[in-house]
């Protein structure tokens, strides 16, 4: 009886940790996690500083025409300087948009792209982008600037906010240029209201 018991209880023991498996899966798979964080992104990486340029250089200046306005799909090809570079979709496993994990390895003096297409079940009014980035950053919405970073510094989330925003109904797109001096190489974003809560009835879509 007693074996039959110790049997039932390791059954559910087992099943338990299958849906916690399950669980954990699935909210790495979501495409903006329970605290707003994007994590669904197209990314365009490595673009190196052009020579003599410096790390507030590369956040100011154009590493791609008209780089407000990008709409990329997977896939598509650009052309750097003597370079080709593809968009690549991505899920980051974090909140962080990690490019030296991306790329497999370390770039320093470079400039990486991420763009997200925020899908909003309706207009959301004087909402805030809150982003961290290592280093230096600038960040489109809607093909306008709405905000930029020129110091170098390490991650972390909520770094600045830039409120007063509006997502429109339907497809809004997120242009997230962050720029690596040395070693780590990374950034995140999230929509909130004013009180710092998730901003609700936002998903991600890819272009089409």
């Amino acid at each position: 009886m007693l074996k039959h018991v110790l049997f039932g209880l390791v059954a559910v023991g087992l099943v338990m940790v299958g849906f916690g498996r399950a669980a954990d899966e699935k909210e790495a798979k979501k495409p903006i996690d329970e605290e707003g964080f994007i994590k669904s992104w197209l990314i365009l990486a490595p673009i190196p500083f052009a020579e003599g340029q410096n790390h507030g250089d590369a956040v100011e200046k154009e590493k791609i025409k008209d780089e407000a306005k990008l709409e990329p799909k997977d896939g598509d090809k650009v052309k750097v300087g003597d370079k080709e570079l593809t968009w690549k979709a991505h899920m980051a496993e974090t909140h962080l948009i990690d490019f030296n994990k991306i790329l497999g390895e370390t770039k320093t003096q470079s400039v990486g792209y991420a763009v997200a297409y925020i899908v909003a079940d309706d207009d959301k009014k004087d909402v805030v982008l809150k982003i961290g980035s290592d280093d230096g950053c600038k960040l489109f919405l809607n093909g306008k600037e709405v905000g930029k970073v020129v110091e170098e510094r390490a991650a972390d989330k909520d770094q600045n906010s830039f409120d007063k925003l509006t997502l429109k109904k339907g497809r809004n797109v997120l242009v997230f240029k962050i720029v690596n001096a040395e070693i780590d190489w990374s950034g995140c974003a999230r929509f909130t209201d004013a009180e710092g809560k998730p901003v609700k009835g936002l998903t991600t879509e890819e272009k089409k």
